[in-house]
């Protein structure tokens, strides 16, 4: 058995870091990143200021607007951005005030966060070539792993592997079902 096949029962990880991940390799080298930035915005004075706010403050730079612009221009959720100008907030970084309705809130940089969000935007450009930097160093380009990977899921998407592999491993599995069902991939119609 490799580790990409579902063990017995009896023998079935007991958490999430015994699991085998394609993903965790990919994840930690992210957050080992993002600590670095992280490490960064200490040495350059940048306190309170949590590495996901970053796109939020610097968008803020150009002027206040509502939580829903905010988020959208960060693209996430309502909710989400909804939480960290809350934090933000609690840090010193934003202030906010009622909208047109009773529903919108406004945002605005604070004088501390007017203080740190030039800082922000070098930061970021200078992540964007760090990263390059590493990438060249190893040999590797991310662009051509994703833009390679793209065109894979284009010629199979995700969702089709991932019902073809379970389908092959109820057919050779030993101990499991086999009378199980799986939806027929978007390839097999």
């Amino acid at each position: 058995m490799t580790s990409s096949e579902p063990p017995e029962a009896s023998a079935r990880p007991h958490t999430i870091d015994d699991l085998p991940s394609a993903w965790r390799p990919f994840r930690a080298l992210q957050q080992r990143m993002d600590d670095g930035i992280a490490e960064a915005y200490t040495a350059l004075g940048i306190e309170g200021v949590p590495t996901r706010f970053s796109a939020a403050l610097m968008f803020l730079e150009d002027g206040a607007m509502s939580i829903r612009d905010l988020a959208e221009r960060c693209g996430v959720t309502h909710s989400a951005m909804s939480q960290s100008v809350a934090a933000m907030r609690k840090s010193g970084l934003v202030d906010s005030e009622p909208g047109e309705d009773a529903r919108s809130r406004i945002v605005s940089l604070t004088d501390h966060g007017r203080e740190v969000a030039p800082q922000l935007w070098n930061e970021w450009y200078a992540t964007e070539r760090a990263v390059r930097e590493v990438a060249d160093e190893a040999g590797i380009s991310l662009d051509e792993v994703v833009t390679s990977m793209s065109a894979a899921l284009d010629r199979e998407s995700f969702t089709d592997r991932l019902l073809r592999q379970m389908r092959e491993d109820s057919t050779r599995a030993q101990g499991f079902p086999t009378s199980q069902s799986f939806p027929k991939s978007q390839g097999d119609r």
